[in-house]
Formats: structure tokens, C-alpha cells, sequence
């Protein structure tokens, strides 16, 4: 029986996802794969380098360094999130990340990226935590607020826009049980984005990539409801925020960011029985 484990985005958002996975830590709950988009990409590095406590730090810690995620960044760097002071400072000199315990987990780790040519999801798998970073970054990469990110002469932006919630990778790379963590809470749908013009000017160039961020709201909302169907069914475990956690994308309030951990630690502290009955049965 193998295990795939699914990490939605959301931006700040994602704190939510770093509360069950350090509870997961805690209770030495490991997958045989994991699938992260955006920001569950982000915090499933820590979670493959068993650094429990590591991903709230870096969420809270640094919202007051302009280095860290702030309009001057983007003014002067092109990203709003800065990415020498992410992807290189944090995890190579400020909180630095356990590369070798990375590296030597057998789970495997994919990061959801977009590629702007084609308009479709790459799923790569991120097997060194040291020289794939540029994988995750790119998986993290917003539209309008970030570079596009250029890996072997190919560009790629936000795994988000292609594939939200790659659910169905998870199953289509073998894994029996699913466990899906989700930052909106039940019956959340999306609308079209109000950004959509200015995404369809900026990538103009890519029209295949504009198509996709159009229809983006479509397919993650069939992916949704994919998901409440087998969860019924019991083919899946989703776990969830009981309600909306008011967290924006950017989120400057830490008290905020400390709550939405702590509901998504408790959340699963809470159905943990339920879901080893589940990964189990």
C-alpha cells in the first residue's frame, strides 16, 4: 500500500498546512509521496528534512524584513518575495535546512510548477534540497508579483495555475491512500480572477499560459468536487480549516499566522485517529 500526501498553496495562507505537518512530525506520520503547490511545496521541504517548528518560524519570524515579502522587494528585485533572502539566506545561513536529512528521506517529493509555453502542470521531482530549490521557488512564483522562473531554457511560474490541488497526479503515481490538505474550508468554491486582464496583458506572449490562469477557477473547483465525492466514498482524507482563516496571500499580522497554525495543529491533532484508521484500514 503506498501513501501520497497533497499540499494545496495559498501563500501565508499555507500556515495552516505547516500546523498539521509539524502534528504529523510530532507523531512520526511519514508518506511514501508528496505532491506540494505554491506554498505546500514550500513547508514540504521542512516536513522532508524533519524539521518540525521550522516552517512557522520562517512564516512569522521575518514578515518585518523588507528582504522577506514587501512591495519594495518587488519595486527592486521584480518579486514580492525576495529570492536571495528566501531561497538562499533562510535555509542556508538564518534557519538553516537539515539538506542532509533531505536528501537521504525516502519519501518522494514533487514541486507543481506551471510552464508558460504549454500552459500545463511539470511535477518534478525535487530530490536534492540544495540544487532543486529553484523547483520550489518556481512552484511559489505568483503571477504579476514574481519573475518568471527559467530552469534548462524553459520558463515557469505558479504550479497553482495549472494544477491547485494535483490530487489526481497523487493517484496516478500509484499511491493507494490520499491525504489532501486543504486552506479553505468546506464548500469554499473559487471565482474568476478580477486579475485576469492584467495576467492576459503581462503574459500576452503566452497565450496558452493566459488560457489556463482564464480557467483556472474551473478546475479547481472540479478537483473540489472530485475530492468531497471520494471523501464520501472514503477513498480520500481530506483535512481542512473548520472555517475561513482570514489570512491573505501577504499577510503582515503574526498573531494571525501564530492562530492559523495552531487551528491547523489542532485540526489534525483532533481527526488523527480517524485518519490512521483511514491510511490503515
Amino acid at each position: 500500500m503506498s501513501k501520497g500526501l497533497v499540499l494545496e498553496g495559498g501563500g501565508l495562507r499555507g500556515i495552516f498546512t505547516a500546523g498539521v505537518l509539524d502534528y504529523f512530525m510530532e507523531q512520526d506520520l511519514w508518506f511514501d509521496t508528496l505532491i506540494g503547490v505554491s506554498a505546500g511545496a514550500c513547508h514540504g521541504c521542512s516536513y522532508k528534512a524533519q524539521q518540525p517548528g521550522r516552517a512557522l518560524r520562517i512564516s512569522v519570524d521575518y514578515l518585518d524584513d523588507p528582504r522577506y515579502c514587501s512591495v519594495r522587494s518587488l519595486l527592486t528585485t521584480g518579486d514580492m518575495f525576495g529570492v536571495d533572502f528566501c531561497y538562499r539566506a533562510i535555509p542556508d545561513l538564518l534557519d538553516p535546512m537539515d539538506y542532509a536529512q533531505f536528501n537521504k528521506n525516502p519519501m518522494r517529493f514533487f514541486a507543481t510548477v506551471t510552464n508558460l509555453e504549454t500552459g500545463k502542470a511539470v511535477y518534478h521531482e525535487v530530490a536534492n534540497g540544495y540544487q532543486d530549490v529553484t523547483w520550489v521557488r518556481a512552484s511559489a512564483s505568483l503571477p504579476l508579483v514574481s519573475r518568471k522562473v527559467e530552469i534548462d531554457g524553459k520558463y515557469y511560474l505558479d504550479g497553482g495555475i495549472a494544477d491547485s490541488i494535483p490530487y489526481l497526479k497523487s493517484i496516478h503515481l500509484g499511491n493507494d491512500k490520499n491525504v489532501v490538505v486543504l486552506t479553505r474550508p468546506k464548500g469554499y468554491r473559487k471565482e474568476p480572477s478580477s486579475l485576469q486582464p492584467l495576467i492576459a496583458a503581462e503574459y500576452r506572449k503566452y497565450p496558452k499560459f493566459v488560457q489556463a490562469s482564464a480557467s483556472r477557477y474551473l478546475g479547481y473547483n472540479q478537483t473540489l468536487e472530485r475530492l468531497e465525492q471520494d471523501e464520501a466514498a472514503g477513498k480520500v482524507f481530506v483535512i481542512r480549516p473548520p472555517e475561513s482563516l482570514n489570512i491573505g496571500r501577504t499577510e503582515k499580522n503574526k498573531e494571525k499566522l501564530t492562530e492559523g497554525y495552531h487551528i491547523g495543529y489542532q485540526v489534525t491533532k483532533e481527526i488523527f485517529p480517524a485518519l490512521m484508521e483511514y491510511l490503515n484500514n
